[in-house]
């Protein structure tokens, strides 16, 4: 990544615009230009945070103009500008754009500014967020392709020294969900347990990584549409004991036959994976799974389990039939 090799050789922008769905990086990248730009002893009297949920943007602009104390360099943090988005008022706080506008042409030596922007897409029809793409070093954080994610694996267990059979890199893959944030907490696991010159192999990966609730909900209707009824059961039990409520559940079970079903029809569109992936937000890699998963049914068949799904549901709200019967029920019956 170009900026990143540029923060490691020391080359720095006054501001910078940090925005996509991938918040992982954007937090990496931050950090990077927090540790080039502050000393420990400078961190605590020249960083300045703000939240443009509760605070106007001009008292931002009007610290990035303050000289740093005893110094050096100033970083302004601007989280969740909002207004660079299509959104309407999304809170109470008025924001002076045109005090950052003027900004950008005026912006000192001294200060580093930073606009953290967790968002798919900026307004483009904007004149802040059009003069921000043309004037300051931009950079857009998207999902990794599963190449990308498994790169990323090699590149830090390589540092850490250790090595990820192929079979477990696929295991971690499925079991994270493709998750960057939750892959790069569940990596440092596993390389502290397999330590210098370690291997990590797939039952190491699944006796340590944790199942994420979609990975769960995943396996829980992998089991039940091929009529795998006790490991059903048993995943249905597990879900419960960790508090997650049937009807939590069941929606969730809707939400994964849905996405099983658009996939498939998607893909009888001629849509690619990453293309699905954008359609549908989701992780592409997420898509490839539930590719495979889907390519086994037909259409119909998957219509027809959202379906009694939501005849369940209507049932449990009605009072027909309690929540945790109902939904062991229908992993009970036959062709589910």
């Amino acid at each position: 990544m170009k900026l990143v090799q540029d923060l490691s050789a020391g080359k720095m922008d006054r501001v910078y615009l940090l925005y996509g769905t991938e918040t992982y990086l954007m937090e990496d990248v931050l950090q990077r230009i927090i540790a080039n730009s502050l000393s420990e002893e400078q961190h605590d009297f020249n960083y300045s945070k703000f939240d443009m949920n509760e605070m106007p943007v001009e008292l931002a602009v009007e610290e990035a103009f303050t000289f740093p104390f005893m110094g050096g360099q100033r970083v302004v943090l601007i989280r969740d500008p909002w207004f660079l988005t299509a959104q309407k008022d999304k809170s109470d706080v008025e924001h002076n754009t045109d005090a950052l506008l003027s900004y950008i042409s005026q912006a000192p030596e001294e200060t580093i500014m930073i606009l953290f922007a967790p968002y798919e897409k900026l307004d483009e029809r904007k004149k802040l967020v059009k003069t921000l793409k043309k004037n300051v070093r931009v950079y857009k954080a998207e999902p990794m392709s599963e190449k990308e994610l498994r790169e990323w694996i090699s590149a830090r267990t390589e540092t850490a020294e250790v090595q990820f059979e192929q079979e477990a890199v696929d295991a971690f893959l499925t079991l994270t969900g493709a998750n960057l944030m939750v892959m790069a907490s569940e990596l440092n696991k596993l390389t502290l347990y397999a330590a210098d010159g370690g291997v990590i192999t797939r039952e190491i990966v699944y006796d340590l990584v944790a199942r994420s609730l979609e990975e769960d909900i995943f396996a829980l209707v992998e089991a039940a549409v091929n009529h795998h009824t006790s490991e059903a059961l048993k995943i249905y039990k597990d879900l419960l004991k960790q508090k997650e409520a049937p009807l939590k559940i069941l929606s969730l079970m809707v939400r994964q036959f849905r996405i099983l079903y658009q996939v498939k029809e998607l893909k009888g569109q001629g849509y690619s994976e990453k293309a699905m992936a954008g359609k549908l937000k989701l992780h592409p890699y997420v898509v490839k799974l539930a590719g495979r998963q889907s390519s086994r049914f037909q259409a119909r068949y998957l219509l027809k389990q959202i379906d009694e799904l939501a005849e369940i549901d209507h049932r449990i709200k009605t009072g027909q039939i309690s929540d945790e019967m109902a939904v062991e029920l229908y992993l009970l019956k036959p062709g589910t």
